[in-house]
This record gives C-alpha cells, sequence and structure tokens, in this order.
C-alpha cells in the first residue's frame, strides 16, 4: 500500500472527512485528495501536522516506502503487543503457549504438504531430421520429468537425427525446445513443406530465409528459401541455447 492509499485508509478508518483533515492541516481540500492518489506530496510542516491529525507515527504512514532498522509493525500487531504486556505474567505464559501450540501446527501441516507435482514436458520420439526429414509434433511422444537438468521455460524435448548440426547438436541427442520468436542466428525446429529439420536461422533484409547446418560438412542440407519460393515454413520452437553458434565454428 502506498503513501497516499494509506493516509486515506487511516483517515477514513478515524471517520475524518476530506474536508476535516484539510482544516487541520491549514490545506485545501483538494491538497488532501492529491496526497492520497500520489498526485503531490505534503510539505515538511504539513507532514508534522499530518502525523498528528492521524495520529500515526512516520514509520506506520511511510510502511512499504520506507525501510529502517528497527521493525515496522501495523496498528493491528501494536494492538496486540500492547494488550501483550498489560498483561499479568499468567496471562503472557497462556499466550506464549497459545503462539506455540499455533507454530507447531503451522509446521506440521507444512511438512504434511504434499511435494509440488512434478512438471512433466513432451519428448517427441519421432525425430526432427538435422538435415534428413522426418516426422514430428504428433501424437508420437513421451512425457519426461522436467528436472534440474533442463532448461527453464522449456516446452518440449525432441531427439534430433542427424549430424548436420554435430558436434554441439550430436546424432541422437536430445534438445529442449520453447516457442519464443525467433531471431537472427537462433536455432529453431522447422517444417519445410512438410519435412521436419533442425536448423540455425537467418533472414535477409530481402526476405530470404537461410536454414543452415551448423556442420559445415553438411552444408549439402543447408534449405534456401526466397520469399517468392512458394514453399511452406513454420518454425516450431526455439532450440534453448547458450549464445548463437557460429556455423563451422562450433
Amino acid at each position: 500500500m502506498r503513501f497516499g492509499e494509506r493516509l486515506q485508509a487511516r483517515r477514513e478508518e478515524l471517520g475524518i472527512s476530506r474536508a476535516e483533515l484539510a482544516e487541520q492541516l491549514e490545506v485545501s481540500p483538494s491538497a488532501v485528495s492529491n496526497y492520497e492518489k500520489s498526485i503531490s506530496f505534503p510539505k515538511e510542516t504539513v507532514l508534522l501536522r499530518l502525523f498528528d491529525a492521524l495520529k500515526m507515527e512516520p514509520n506506520m504512514l511511510f510502511r512499504d516506502s520506507y525501510h529502517g532498522v528497527q521493525p515496522v509493525y501495523s496498528q493491528r500487531e501494536r494492538k496486540l503487543l500492547e494488550r501483550y504486556r498489560s498483561l499479568p505474567a499468567v496471562g503472557r505464559d497462556t499466550l506464549d503457549s497459545l503462539a506455540e501450540a499455533l507454530c507447531a501446527y503451522r509446521d506440521e501441516m507444512e511438512q504434511a504438504r504434499p511435494d509440488r507435482e512434478e512438471r512433466l514436458i513432451p519428448l517427441y520420439c519421432s525425430p526432427a531430421a538435422a538435415g534428413y526429414a522426418a516426422p514430428v509434433m504428433g501424437e508420437d511422444y513421451d512425457l519426461i520429468p522436467a528436472g534440474e537438468d533442463v532448461p527453464a521455460g522449456a516446452e518440449f524435448a525432441v531427439r534430433i537425427q542427424g549430424d548436420s548440426m554435430a558436434p554441439l547438436i550430436a546424432d541422437g541427442s536430445v534438445v529442449y525446445v520453447n516457442r519464443d520468436p525467433m531471431k537472427a542466428g537462433d536455432v529453431g525446429i522447422f517444417c519445410v513443406d512438410g519435412a521436419m529439420v533442425c536448423k540455425q536461422y537467418y533472414k535477409d533484409p530481402l526476405g530470404m530465409v537461410y536454414l543452415l547446418s551448423l556442420n559445415r560438412q553438411r552444408a549439402d542440407a543447408d534449405v534456401v528459401l526466397p520469399e517468392s519460393s512458394g514453399r511452406s515454413l513454420v518454425c516450431f520452437g526455439r532450440v534453448m541455447m547458450r549464445g548463437q553458434p557460429v556455423p563451422g565454428k562450433v
């Protein structure tokens, strides 16, 4: 809650109208309205009168905005602390025992809470061809756990077939894929005229699309698509990799 929201909440809690508060602060009602909407902030002299008018300490009014060394308590917490201190020793002992019992119950409930459900992602069993045609994205998949070795944000995995992306992506290895927008230099899973390929993506200013093999000994597996080629191109996702590899330099 911001300063203005806290000011308004406290004014309403005390049953003071804006006009009444304005009179105590020696400002106009519109100025109070601006304070509450965070349009403007009271001057130092007005601020001091504001603390008195709202019967609040600065730490309470600026809570969530100012982080001091000392702890900041809400009005409810302060009242509870005052009541606790006003009790005789036997009363304080009773409250201590109750608090300990409630905390123990909380800890038991947290321990009994079932572990977070394991996240699963599909691993497509029909591999995306690294330079070869192969079906993918159908029903042919297994669900695998997205453990610590799986990059955060991975939406599915694909097993690669072929050596055109070696050695960075070896034949038979698994790559993890998300659906982030493709940028020049990203490696992705593409469907070209119905054939699935794993390639590095580039597009020049004239609209020519290049799907390149990282293994330049397999340049025969490159795919070049002029804008007017009429061929179909669909990107299924971006392979999650560190940095953008340079063809022939991996």
